[in-house]
C-alpha cells in the first residue's frame, strides 16, 4: 500500500508520534485513514480546497499544510493507544502536536487564499 496523503506522508507522522506509538496506529493504512480525516478538517476549518490547490502552492504553504496535518494524524495515533505512554507524557505530546495543528490553520486562516499561495512560473 502507498500513501494516499495529499498534506504529509506516512513516514512524517510516524516519526511525529514517536517510538511508542502502537503498531496498528502506524501502519499504513491507518494513517492513511488518520490523514484523509485530517485534510478533511483543515480544509473544512480554513474554509478552502487545499487538497484541490496543493499543486500550484508555493512551497512554504505546503510546509504550513503539511504541519497541520501531520500533527493532526499524529495525535491520532497517539490517541489510539495513550497507554503506551504515561498519562502525562501522552497528553504532553497531543498539546505540543495541538498547539503545532492549532498554530498552522491560524495562518492558514489569516492568508489571502488568492495569488500569494501560487508557485511563481
Amino acid at each position: 500500500m502507498a500513501d494516499t496523503g495529499i498534506f504529509a506522508t506516512t513516514a512524517q507522522v510516524v516519526l511525529k508520534a514517536g517510538v511508542n506509538a502502537h503498531a496498528t496506529a502506524i501502519l499504513e493504512a491507518s494513517i492513511n485513514d488518520f490523514m484523509a480525516q485530517a485534510e478533511s478538517q483543515i480544509n473544512a476549518e480554513t474554509e478552502y480546497n487545499w487538497s484541490d490547490q496543493f499543486a500550484v502552492l508555493n512551497t512554504d504553504v505546503r510546509g504550513i499544510l503539511t504541519i497541520a496535518a501531520s500533527s493532526r494524524a499524529a495525535i491520532m495515533c497517539i490517541n489510539y493507544d495513550p497507554n503506551a505512554w504515561t498519562l502525562g507524557t501522552a497528553t504532553l505530546k497531543m498539546n505540543v502536536l495541538w498547539n503545532d495543528y492549532d498554530n498552522a490553520i491560524k495562518i492558514l486562516k489569516e492568508k489571502d487564499k488568492g495569488a500569494i499561495f501560487v508557485q511563481e512560473a
